[in-house]
């Protein structure tokens, strides 16, 4: 049976990392009925951050878009761990919360987090289409520029 998940992701040429353990004390996941909870992800390929710093300060827009691409990337991996990597079971990308490390004066938050927004609804199609929050923060773990966790509805 075709999978469109995982063919979208090769005509995307991305191939998903494993997915990466917590850093403290919490799970990456969490399932409850038919709901996915995916905890926030950091930015990283091939194990490196991939923007450190503030958006309007040391890190551009386009780094800021760049990360929360990677962090989309990321929650797809995490989903597919959590769902024995069976992607197909995503129904709907339902939440993002998107947190940017910024300055008090950068305002385009909204912005950043459309490197995740635009991804998500490139794989998912209609189903990757999603309410959001978009949020300026003094700072993230281990000096990212942007994390962003996920609430997903899956079938059984």
């Amino acid at each position: 049976m075709p999978d469109p998940i995982a063919e979208k992701l090769e005509a995307l040429a991305i191939t998903l990392p494993e997915a990466a353990a917590p850093a403290a004390n919490y799970v990456p996941f969490t399932i409850s009925g038919n709901l996915l909870y995916i905890s926030g992800q950091l930015p990283m390929e091939n194990d490196q951050m991939v923007a450190k710093g503030h958006l309007g300060n040391t890190v551009s827009l386009e780094d800021g878009q760049r990360a929360a691409r990677a962090c989309a990337i990321n929650i797809i991996a995490q989903a597919k761990a959590a769902l024995d990597g069976d992607l197909t079971r995503i129904t709907r990308i339902l939440r993002i919360n998107g947190f940017v490390a910024s300055t008090p004066d950068f305002t385009d938050q909204h912005l950043v987090i459309n490197g995740a927004s635009n991804l998500l609804a490139e794989v998912f199609a209609d189903a990757g289409k999603h309410s959001r929050a978009a949020v300026g923060m003094a700072s993230l773990p281990l000096g990212a520029a942007v994390e962003i966790d996920a609430i997903l509805e899956i079938a059984p």
